[in-house]
């Protein structure tokens, strides 16, 4: 099997429809290095169809197109694209013939372009692609996951052909088992040598075989072979091993697989146990954009963002709502990231005017088969997830599809448990007015400060999800974590995931999580802010002129500001907060809420909002001021000291969990605070205020591959010459980029703003800003940041 990355040299324009042949046709958009998003350079309005679920991005349309030479040599062997993610609707075209489609943009697929082919001559490739109004988030427009050209012999191993599975752990030994799919498209009977290879992490060969495999004319195969790896290295999220498999054919084309020796289980005792000790998952939801990026799933863009949820204290992702990128796994299988893989966002049931639930009875078999086939060697894909918050399955019916989907995926995998996300309001939202009635009436609900997990624990949720519940292995929880401690006793074989809860509750639901064995793990919605669903974590203020008050908030609103992590990577307070409530971080937390909304009413609080507040004591204009300190840490008591002297002092607990309040007022200097636990001191932190800032600027690496999947990032920040960063700062930041490379992609992490991604200049927000660089060549390049009244930076980059 020979693969050829097909990333380069591709243009985009407008479709056209058949009668654009008699005028010039339109103009081309750019040459573009895929993975790459169309949409995400579409000018934004506050009229477009989608509104704030798409980020106040347009619907659109766009013809990707490229020439394709292929050799002579090539005839008698078969071609195929590999697209692994073209959003959405995709048709492709070999020489203005349709050769495939694929209606989900998430889908990874292949097309056979053989038939379509000249063989020793230039080809024309097209793939055309359509999205809008068909997502509740901004999902881009494109191909924007890579695509890769396969040729191979006629007689082969099939695509996704090498299976490979751990069978048991012994105490001094592994039992692994590979299966190979391999083909015959001759008119002969073919005997080949399938030969195998384990490797360890180290690179030495540990284990092999060599099987002869007989295939008749047409026929497709499966050959299993057993190895004994002897003293194995386990993959764990605490140590994630990876061995290697190579298999061929007659020693010819090797297919080569990582892979990690690991086990899964999972009962309503036990809870989840990865090589038979006990694993919480702290989880995190994540949608599959990259920011400035957009939708493009750039290998290192999705790297990045693993390695940042890890080491803010996350060890799971959920991939909501759609399968991940290839290059997404391969970052959790090195760093040790688990990973609830999840299919699909709708089934039969509309949630947005054209979205795939059009498409979900023709194309979910042909979906999940793609989804599995990719994943299933993936050692970090611990269970796979059929759906989120579903709205049929509440009903018989429903419960019918959940019951085919998840015999379908453990037929393919029976190695994994399956979950689906429930949400249980939603499964009953039919029968809200009989249940608001024996809640006692609309106020009582609107009361609730939780009324989403109170209806999902009544009794007609029980009973109108208990079928669809018994379809999956583990039962996925959206919102309601109020089941957690009556399921164990309703359903005591049941095992509960949160598979999507509120955030900013993390200080309640991690305890519940810990003190039930039934229940696994918890995934906050959401690990990283996202384009799109703008504003759901934002703050409004009673009196703010212009903002309506509803959940959604109004253009030009980007993002939906309720991430753990902003777009720039930059971690947020309730992220450490998180770690502290996880028990990972010691040291207490100080952040400090915005002093010009000192005193303002909020305006219908967002379930997903934290409070609206910054790591800073630099609060200029604001001396003598009043100013709310907010403290995180595992204690009883924060003592509050302004240059020595203590200023506040106050519980932990009355707000949130985990958490003091304190009033004060905002003067310059050195704040520090000290978390006691029963009078005594168990940690302490401090903030000092920022002197003159300078422009700062750093390379996250200064040495990248001229590949179609790496990038530096460019931390750009206000800082004074001791550190400490000048949030109250701010400049209109200018990137230039000279030599082997080019910018991406620049923004900050305001939710609110009508910058582009494509522009050069950002202004800094909180007082930071990013710039995305992506290699153009082999060689050196020069990175310039520079803003007005600031010194320039020049940063040096060497593309390899």
């Amino acid at each position: 099997m020979s693969t050829i990355p097909l990333n380069s040299s591709w243009t985009y324009r407008r479709p056209t429809g058949p009668f654009a042949g008699f005028g010039e046709g339109p103009e081309s958009l750019g040459t573009v290095r895929l993975p790459h998003d169309a949409l995400r350079d579409e000018p934004r309005s506050a009229d477009v169809p989608a509104k704030g679920a798409a980020a106040y991005y347009p619907s659109a349309a766009f013809t990707y197109e490229r020439a394709l030479d292929v050799p002579a040599e090539w005839e008698g062997k078969t071609v195929q694209l590999e697209i692994q993610g073209a959003m959405r609707r995709a048709q492709v075209f070999v020489n203005d013939e349709l050769a495939g489609v694929r209606a989900d943009g998430y889908a990874r697929f292949f097309v056979d372009l053989t038939p379509y082919l000249t063989f020793g001559g230039s080809n024309a490739l097209r793939i055309e692609v359509r999205t809008g109004e068909d997502s509740r988030w901004y999902s881009g427009a494109g191909l924007h996951r890579p695509v890769f050209l396969h040729v191979d012999d006629a007689v082969r191993i099939v695509n996704d052909g090498v299976t490979i599975v751990t069978d048991r752990l012994e105490d001094d030994q592994a039992v692994v088992s590979v299966a190979t799919t391999a083909v015959n498209d001759t008119r002969t009977t073919r005997t080949v040598w399938v030969v195998t290879d384990l490797t360890s992490p180290g690179g030495d060969r540990v284990e092999g075989e060599a099987t002869p495999l007989t295939l008749a004319p047409g026929e497709t195969s499966v050959l299993r072979q057993h190895f004994y790896v002897a003293r194995p290295a386990l993959w764990s999220p605490a140590s994630p091993s990876l061995y290697t498999a190579t298999v061929s054919l007659n020693n010819a084309d090797p297919v080569v697989t990582p892979f990690g020796i690991r086990t899964v289980t999972v009962d309503p005792k036990k809870g989840l146990r990865i090589n038979g000790e006990e694993v919480l998952m702290r989880g995190a939801c994540i949608h599959h954009d990259n920011g400035p990026l957009g939708g493009a799933a750039i290998g290192r863009a999705e790297e990045r963002r693993i390695e940042l949820l890890k080491d803010a204290g996350f060890n799971a992702i959920r991939t909501a709502h759609n399968p991940a990128s290839k290059a997404m796994l391969d970052a959790c299988d090195r760093l040790g990231m688990l990973v609830m893989d999840e299919a699909f966002d709708m089934w039969t049931r509309f949630k947005t005017p054209y979205d795939y639930a059009a498409d979900f009875p023709m194309w979910w078999e042909a979906d999940l088969e793609s989804m599995v086939a990719k994943d299933r060697n993936h050692p970090s894909v611990i269970m796979y997830s059929i759906g989120n918050e579903i709205v049929e399955v509440g009903k018989p019916h429903g419960a019918r599809w959940a019951r085919r989907l998840a015999e379908k995926v453990r037929e393919l995998d029976p190695t994994r448990p399956v979950t689906n996300g429930v949400n249980a309001l939603l499964a009953v939202i039919d029968e809200m007015p009989q249940i608001v009635e024996k809640m006692g009436g609309l106020n009582a609900l609107m009361a609730d400060k939780n009324a989403m997990a109170t209806v999902g624990a009544t009794e007609t949720a029980t009973t109108r999800i208990e079928e669809s519940s018994a379809a999956v292995d583990v039962l996925g929880l959206n919102y309601a974590e109020k089941r957690y401690a009556p399921d164990r006793e309703a359903f005591p074989h049941r095992v509960i995931v949160g598979s999507e809860t509120f955030g900013p509750l993390i200080g309640d639901l991690w305890p519940m999580v810990v003190e039930s064995p039934n229940v696994i793990g918890d995934f906050t919605w959401t690990g990283w802010d996202y384009l799109g669903e703008v504003g759901i974590g934002s703050t409004m203020y009673v009196g703010d002129e212009g903002v309506s008050g509803q959940l959604e908030r109004e253009f030009p609103y980007l993002t939906a500001w309720c991430g753990d992590i902003d777009i720039t990577g930059h971690r947020r307070p309730l992220s450490y907060y998180r770690e502290i409530v996880f028990g990972l971080r010691s040291e207490p937390y100080i952040a400090v809420r915005r002093p010009a909304f000192h005193g303002r009413e909020v305006l219908n609080p967002s379930m997903w909002a934290w409070s609206d507040s910054v790591p800073s004591w630099t609060w200029g204009g604001y001396e003598g001021k009043p100013v709310t300190v907010e403290v995180y840490a595992d204690a009883t008591e924060v003592v509050l000291e302004l240059d020595g002297v203590e200023i506040a002092r106050g519980p932990v607990g009355d707000e949130r969990p985990m958490l003091a309040v304190l009033e004060t007022t905002y003067r310059p200097g050195s704040l520090v605070a000290i978390a006691l636990r029963d009078g005594a001191e168990v940690g302490r932190t401090s903030l000092a205020t920022a002197a003159v800032p300078v422009l700062t600027a750093s390379l996250d690496r200064a040495l990248i591959t001229n590949s179609d999947d790496d990038l530096a990032f460019v931390a750009i920040e206000l800082r004074d010459a001791a550190g400490a960063l000048a949030a109250d700062a701010s400049a209109a930041v200018t990137v230039t980029v000279d030599g082997a490379a080019t910018l991406a992609g620049m923004c900050s992490a305001n939710p609110s703003t009508e910058e582009r991604f494509d522009a050069s200049t950002w202004q800094t927000f909180d007082g930071r800003a990013l710039a995305v660089v992506r290699p153009a060549e082999t060689g050196a390049a020069k990175v310039t940041v520079s803003a007005e009244g600031y010194e320039s930076v020049v940063l040096e980059l060497t593309v390899a």
